[in-house]
């Protein structure tokens, strides 16, 4: 029976399988520093493949670089041992809601979802520090062995929150910022679908850096927008040189040819342009400009109003902008206007009922439309009762917006995994509660302390985590009590997971250290402060199962039986398991089903159990931990 490895993939042993399949003369061996023999790609061999000219080194070419780029993409590809807890305590509706709140470093959470929702988010949004020199990044350090990253990463207050303050005095200040967002966005890149789209705000400070990054991580060709959005109205007379009155929200896809961007509603100021002066059976339209402001010798023709022999020639230097048979089809058609007395120079008729159903959105997003910083302190202000609360919050329409034009529909799941005060998520619930739709969102948030000082800390939230799941409970319930009917049925539940180090001891990993004086310490691999719940979940991010799938937990021959989503896995973590347990679980033919290693008794027990399974559910993929 196959055990389960219980951490995250390792993202380098992946390309270099990918690499095998290409160029399987670029594989070869070499050894870690004890002495192992692993694979490993010839660089030299491979630059050579991918060239049409001799490679004889090293040669100028435009790129992206700082110091610390390669430990950046080093630290996106190294495996971790850890885990996600589930916290039923702090969650809303943990059995029934599909949206999830993951409390955690967001390089481990982007590692540890990658098999679960690999490919499976459509819309991806994240405001992260800007870099001004006030702020705090995160300092992630992986340059280390594989020996020290077991004993690191399995270790749970070793590392800490990673939090560091990026000063402008640091020689590093731009270089640890980006080695900071690159490995994040790799990793985010691979958890798009393939018609799904990233916003990313930002302001001028790291603008042009963020710019480039994007471009090498999601390739130059699948940039669509930067937006610049008028985040306030009121200039600063302060301000040294001018007043900041704006920031930047970068838009990428994963795959520009896949994406179509969705419309925004037609506003009543935009139909309203549209009338209908001569009763035209088609409805409504507006008048467009016929000529061309260029000259074209074979468009420069004599156009007559049918009704009154009126002609007309295009401005001088100008012409018509279709050709004469065109412009005669269209005034038979009727679709040429002379004005209300048919002595206007002609004009083309624009039906409302022909435009398309909706807006292209533009690059500018001003206050009006779609809210300001002001908006967004104020919305948090209703909901908490205190201003201060969260000094940042973006207004949930400038969400609301980015969700419509990604054209992020119903069961899409929207990521943002620098949370703050969860406005993605209050812009989902709030999207759903317009259009009764089933939107899903996953929020991640480092459980950043709070200043004791600040208003948040004294109105008793410690971390800037726990202002972000308040904001969703209090945020939900408001969104409900406005719209009672139309809401009943609305998701405003939430589970709550934590990051932790992983349910299995150090040994689970390094197998090849036991000797026979320490044997006895692999019968209980599992720590002993971890619950059954713990070790589904760890297993649903294993197998790559979505995180709220439907549990239902019952007892069989007095075990503890898990049943996820019917059949998708059936787990028992129990001690004991005996053959009529197992014909009992082989009887909802699950396509998963785990125990613990150690549940079994005896090798022969063990060998029947994948018997059992074999001949009555022979698509049951059993497996152990």
């Amino acid at each position: 029976m196959d055990k389960l490895k219980m951490q995250s993939p390792d993202l380098v042993d992946e390309n270099i399988e990918k690499i095998a399949e290409l160029f399987p003369n670029c594989i070869t061996e070499d050894r870690d520093e004890n002495g192992t023999v692993r694979r490993a790609v010839d660089f030299d061999l491979l630059r050579q493949e991918l060239s049409a000219t001799l490679v004889e080194g090293p040669q100028e070419r435009y790129t992206l670089s700082w110091p610390g780029k390669n430990k950046a993409i080093l630290t996106a590809n190294a495996p971790i041992a850890k885990t996600l807890c589930p916290c039923e305590e702090e969650s809303v509706d943990f059995d029934n809601t599909k949206n999830i709140f993951i409390e955690g470093d967001n390089l481990d959470v982007l590692k540890l979802l990658q098999e679960t929702y690999l490919n499976k988010v459509k819309m991806i949004y994240i405001d992260p520090p800007y870099n001004t020199g006030n702020d705090f990044i995160y300092d992630d350090d992986f340059a280390e062995n594989a020996d020290e990253f077991l004993k690191r990463s399995n270790q749970k207050d070793e590392e800490g929150n990673r939090l560091m303050a990026n000063t402008e005095s640091n020689g590093r200040f731009h270089s640890d910022w980006l080695s900071m967002m690159y490995p994040r966005l790799k990793l985010s890149r691979n958890l798009l679908r393939n018609d799904g789209v990233i916003f990313i705000s930002i302001d001028d400070g790291e603008v042009h850096n963020l710019r480039k990054a994007c471009d090498e991580v999601f390739g130059e060709s699948n940039f669509i927008a930067n937006v610049v959005w008028q985040k306030k109205y009121s200039p600063q007379n302060d301000a040294k040189y001018f007043s900041d009155s704006h920031e930047h929200i970068l838009l990428y896809a994963k795959n520009k040819l896949s994406y179509t961007v969705g419309l925004l509603p037609r506003t009543d100021e935009a139909n309203a342009r549209y009338k209908n002066p001569d009763n035209d059976p088609r409805g409504p339209w507006k008048s467009s400009d016929l000529t061309r402001q260029e000259y074209r010798q074979n468009d420069d023709y004599e156009i007559v109003n049918p009704a009154n022999g009126r002609v007309f020639r295009p401005p001088q230097g100008n012409s018509w902008g279709r050709p004469k048979a065109n412009v005669e089809q269209m005034i038979k058609d009727n679709r040429i206007w002379f004005g209300p007395n048919g002595g206007s120079v002609p004009s083309i008729k624009r039906f409302l009922s022909e435009v398309k159903q909706g807006i292209t959105p533009q690059t500018i997003w001003m206050r009006s439309e779609v809210g300001d910083t002001q908006e967004g302190k104020k919305l948090v202000k209703d909901i908490f009762k205190n201003a201060t609360i969260f000094e940042t919050p973006k207004p949930p329409r400038l969400i609301e917006r980015q969700l419509l034009t990604a054209k992020f529909g119903d069961d899409d799941i929207a990521l943002d995994f620098f949370a703050g005060s969860s406005t993605t998520a209050h812009a989902v619930m709030q999207l759903n509660a317009k259009d009764g739709g089933n939107r899903k969102f996953i929020m991640v948030q480092l459980p950043e302390s709070c200043d004791e000082k600040s208003e948040a800390f004294k109105a008793g939230f410690k971390t800037i985590a726990e202002i972000g799941k308040e904001r969703i409970r209090r945020a939900g319930r408001k969104i409900k009590e406005e719209s009672p009917i139309t809401t009943k049925d609305l998701d405003i539940g939430f589970r709550v997971f934590k990051v932790d180090t992983s349910n299995m001891k150090d040994v689970y990993y390094t197998p090849d250290e036991l000797t026979q004086d320490n044997l006895e310490l692999f019968k209980d691999h599992i720590k002993p402060d971890r619950r059954p719940e713990d070790l589904l979940f760890q297993v649903f991010l294993d197998w790559g199962l979505d995180l709220s799938l439907s549990i239902a937990k019952e007892t069989i021959d007095g075990k503890t039986v898990f049943i996820v989503d019917t059949n998708a896995l059936v787990a028992c973590f129990d001690s004991g398991i005996n053959e009529e347990l197992v014909r009992k679980l082989a009887v909802y033919k699950p396509l998963r089903a785990v125990f613990r290693d150690d549940a079994f008794g005896s090798d022969s027990v063990k060998i029947n159990v994948e018997q059992i399974f074999k001949l009555l559910s022979p698509g049951t993929d059993v497996k152990s931990i």
